[in-house]
């Protein structure tokens, strides 16, 4: 866990990464990352703010298994509610079944993903369609990578939790994936849906300019809002 903007801090994971936001007072868990991150993460959050802390809610930015997977176990240990899009309920719940992985393009990670699964966690009447503000925060629409996808932004200093709207490191490349490198990327390929949007969306987050990018994959960047335009300019639909 580390600082990577005021009061928001990374909880790097092997597969992606969680995000604690907001002060000892009130703060609220950004993502949960994959199945089996919770001991992770309650760790993470009493070292940053003290013995038994526990957050307002559990945000989500959509509801794949490596985002929402941890979610369940959190939730019944802080008795904290769940929060993501209306469009997204379903697939929390059990109700409905994002489409299949596509592994059929080029890529590391479609090779890779066909060990991942399509379904998610079912998190029954915890989750709730979103009705929590973040004071100071923007909650912004970025479908495409799922049909209820979510960005956070801070205008006031221009951080950015991007989920998977986009990516801080090339999960096309073999050694961009197991290096992390620094790298403003397009979303996951094979878990996202509708690319046309998920075109728009990066148009969108590129229009805001932001001074800290932090996605669900790769390492949180700094002064890469050029990089982020050069994305939006030339994004590559696979």
């Amino acid at each position: 866990m580390r600082e990577i903007a005021r009061d928001v801090a990374i909880v790097p994971g092997i597969v992606a990464n969680a995000y604690l936001v907001g002060t000892r007072e009130a703060w609220v868990l950004v993502d949960t990352a994959t199945p089996g991150n919770q001991r992770k993460i309650r760790r993470a959050a009493e070292a940053r703010f003290g013995a038994g802390a526990k957050p307002r809610a559990i945000l989500l930015t959509h509801g794949h298994f490596d985002h929402a997977g941890s979610a369940p176990p959190l939730a019944d240990g802080w008795g904290v509610p769940v929060f993501a899009h209306r469009l997204e309920l379903a697939y929390l719940r059990g109700q409905a079944h994002y489409p299949p992985l596509d592994t059929s393009k080029p890529g590391f990670f479609c090779k890779l993903a066909r060990f991942f699964p399509s379904s998610t966690v079912d998190l029954g009447e915890r989750v709730r369609e979103f009705a929590l503000e973040l004071e100071g925060w923007q909650t912004l629409e970025t479908p495409g990578h799922t049909p209820g996808h979510v960005s956070f932004f801070r205008p006031a200093d221009g951080v950015l939790l991007a989920g998977d709207a986009l990516t801080t490191m090339d999960l096309d490349s073999f050694w961009g994936t197991i290096a992390k490198r620094p790298k403003i990327c397009r979303p996951p390929v094979p878990a996202t849906s509708d690319w046309m949007r998920a075109r728009d969306s990066v148009r969108l987050l590129a229009a805001l300019r932001p001074s800290v990018i932090a996605a669900g994959h790769g390492v949180p960047m700094k002064d890469a809002a050029e990089a982020l335009q050069e994305l939006a300019d030339h994004f590559a639909i696979p």
